[in-house]
Parts: C-alpha cells; structure tokens; sequence
C-alpha cells in the first residue's frame, strides 16, 4: 500500500529542504513543479552575511545518502571532531564531540549545498523550477496557489495538486493556513540577533584548526566559527538586540573596535576587515515557530522551516528538515492517500520537532556559557568514560548527533533520566 506517482506535485520553494524533496519525489517518479521566489542561485550571488555554514550530522546524511546525492556534498563538507574553546586569557581547548573517529560532523557552505541539489534535481527530467515566482498564499477560498512572477509582476494561480510549502520560517503557505484556521502559530522570537563576519587566510593559509567548531563563549553572548574550503572561516556573533553587550552598543566603528578588543581579543587579531563587514552585513533575527496544522486535507503540507523553525543552536535546522524529507518518502510506502499521508506525517513529526526546538534553545546556554564550568567538563569527562564502557549510555548530544535511529523525543526524555 503506497502512494502511486499519478499526479504531480508542486513544491513551494528551492532550498535546501524543497530542492532535497524534488530529488526525493523525482526518483519515485512524480512529476514536480517548484516555484522559488530568488533568482537561480546557480547564476545568482548569495547575499554576503547571509550564507550561514550548515553543521551537517547523520540526520541530514540519512537525506542525501536516500537522494544519492551524498557523494556530491562530501566534496566540499569539511569535518568538525568537537568544539575548540576559547577562552577569554587565550587558552584553547578541544572537547571531542564524540568518543569514536567516525563520531564527526561536516561545516558545509549553505550556498554550494543549495546550488549542488538544484542541480541533482535539475537532471531529472520529471522535475520543473520556475525561479522568480513568489508564492503569495492561496487565492480566494479554494485551495488554489496565487503566484506572482517576480520579473514582469504578474500574478497567476496554480491548483494545489498536493502542494508541500517549504517555504521557509516566514511561510507565506502557513500564513495562509492560519487565515484559514487550519493551522495556529505560536513565535517565539530570541532576544539575541546574529551577524556574520569573515576570518580570512593568512599566506593562502587558515589561521585556526579546520576540522574544530570554534566557539569564544562569553556568558551571554557568544562568537562561532566554522572552516570552508577556500581557508577562509564564517564567523557568526550572537549578540542581545538591546542593553549591556547588546548590538544597540555597536553603532559606531569605535565601539566594534573596542568591544572585540575587550571580549574576543584573539579573534579580533584575526578580522582584519571586522569594521567594514560588521556595518556592510545584514544583521539577523532568529527564533523558533511552534505550528499546530501542518496540513490542509491532502492539499497542502508543511515541511521544514514552515512548519516548525528552530534555533541554530544544536546544528538541527537543516538536519530535521532533512529527516523530514526522508521520513515522508517512509510514509508514502505505508499511505495510499495524501490527507492521510499528511496527517500521519504531522503526527509523528510533531513531538520530535517540539523536542528538538526545546534541546536548541538549551543547547545555546551551553554553548555560550556551561561549556566553562568546570562542573560541566567534569560531567562530560565522566559521560565520555561511561559510554566507552557501557554502549547503551549514549550522552544527549551523541543521541541528537550520531544516533538517527533514535528520535529527537527519544534523546530528550533519556537526557533527563541521565541527568
């Protein structure tokens, strides 16, 4: 019992999780239509501040390997062995993220990773992207997509035929759910923003270890940074919108100047252009969307971002939609129809999801702030022992990281009978 490929389906937006569903639901032989709102990032440039590197774990390999795409991405995934921390005197020190070799996670570039599935899903010829077209909801009171053509500004409808919106954390789609009330929204914005900096290379050499995560954790706020391949490494700031420490302070290139030279002196060294990039780049938002109504009937379905965006903070967003995308093609094998397709997959999803959001939002105060206890790396010393010597205790990071056998719900309710 399982879906049959007899009618299309359409797929609103081309990232990373919408782009990984084409390939997914090409290879099971629908024909797929995605409408995308950017232009071609295959032709396009990526707006500087906005690229993010991806923290990519077996969740999301799971996704590709099933894609067959894996391969592709490995080519340019460098592998991260544990956090580098830096301290504010200068020391650092590496906390392995597992206890075994293969226990690694990969830094990949958002935008080569988008532009490498695109392309996967461009080979098939059952796959249409229509670039330029933003999804503006749905029209009137049928389940019809209203389209605008972002280059000549006309606007058309679609039939949604089902339609999957992976449209992001600001979903037009579920915006429209909730007009309708099918689904209710709950927002949750962090008082913390980001902004992304460059740690160029030194002699055409990178200036810090490239297979470590590095963190300057500062108590309240935090600085990252992730290697690519070019040498170059991303750093993003996590930084309170407003008070002491906050980005109100930061309004002048002095202030920049001084306030790295006070709380991240070692990385300021490093940032030749930190004044330049800090005012030339966006500064983000981040928070976490909690949906209830992921779906309207066997018409349309929430994935990814839309449904349920988290936090960046335990390398999950990409990791989850991925696994979203796989655990629908499991379901289609068990489903003849899609409202109930779509109804089991909020089901089961739902409570990993929340569970997830919940350990990313925890997993931002330690990394800004626990991973300098000295409790804390007594506690992670001792967790490591008991894992070499006993394979069913598995610490709540190995679970979420390493383990895709064990749902999100799982890792979080083992977590507090370890703690």
């Amino acid at each position: 019992m399982s879906l049959k490929a007899t009618a299309g389906v359409s797929i609103i937006g081309a990232g990373l999780a919408g782009s990984l569903l084409a390939i997914l639901l090409a290879k099971r032989g629908f024909a797929v239509t995605v409408y995308e709102r950017r232009p071609d990032p295959r032709v396009a440039t990526v707006d500087a501040g906005r690229s993010i590197n991806m923290a990519l774990a077996s969740r999301g390999i799971r996704g590709l390997q099933l894609a067959e795409v894996l391969d592709r991405v490995m080519k340019f995934a460098i592998p991260m062995r544990g956090r580098m921390v830096h301290e504010h005197d200068g020391a650092a020190a590496l906390q392995l993220y597992g206890v075994r070799p293969e226990e690694v996670i990969y830094s990949v570039s958002r935008g080569d990773l988008n532009r490498t599935l695109i392309e996967a899903a461009d080979e098939f010829q059952n796959v249409e992207l229509r670039f330029g077209q933003l999804c503006l909801g749905l029209a009137h009171e049928k389940n019809v997509l209203e389209i605008r053509d972002e280059t000549t500004g006309r606007i058309y409808h679609s039939v949604a035929q089902p339609t999957i919106a992976t449209d992001g954390g600001g979903s037009a789609v579920r915006d429209a759910l909730v007009e309708r009330e099918v689904s209710t929204v709950r927002e949750e914005p962090l008082e913390h923003d980001y902004k992304e900096l460059t740690i160029p290379p030194r002699d055409a050499k990178p200036v810090l270890d490239v297979n470590a995560l590095h963190i300057w954790p500062r108590g309240g706020f935090m600085l990252i940074a992730l290697p690519n391949p070019d040498a170059t490494f991303t750093a993003t700031l996590f930084l309170a919108r407003r008070g002491t420490n906050s980005f109100d302070e930061l309004r002048s290139a002095a202030a920049v100047d001084a306030f790295f030279e006070r709380e991240f002196p070692g990385a300021k060294a490093l940032m030749p252009d930190l004044t330049r990039e800090f005012f030339a780049h966006p500064q983000g938002s981040l928070g976490t969307v909690y949906t209830h109504g992921w779906h309207l009937n066997g018409d349309i379905l929430l994935l990814g971002d839309a449904a349920h965006a988290i936090v960046p903070f335990h390398g999950q967003g990409m990791n989850c939609a991925f696994e979203d995308c796989a655990e629908l093609m499991r379901l289609m094998d068990e489903h003849h129809s899609w409202a109930g397709l779509f109804e089991a997959f909020e089901r089961e999803r739902r409570p990993n999801t929340d569970a997830i959001a919940q350990m990313a939002l925890e997993n931002y105060v330690e990394m800004r702030e626990t991973v300098l206890d000295p409790e804390y790396r007594k506690k992670k010393t001792e967790a490591e022992e008991l894992e070499k010597r006993d394979p069913n205790f598995i610490p709540r990071y190995s679970m979420v990281m390493f383990h895709p056998e064990i749902p999100y719900t799982g890792a979080l309710r083992t977590t507090r009978k370890q703690g």
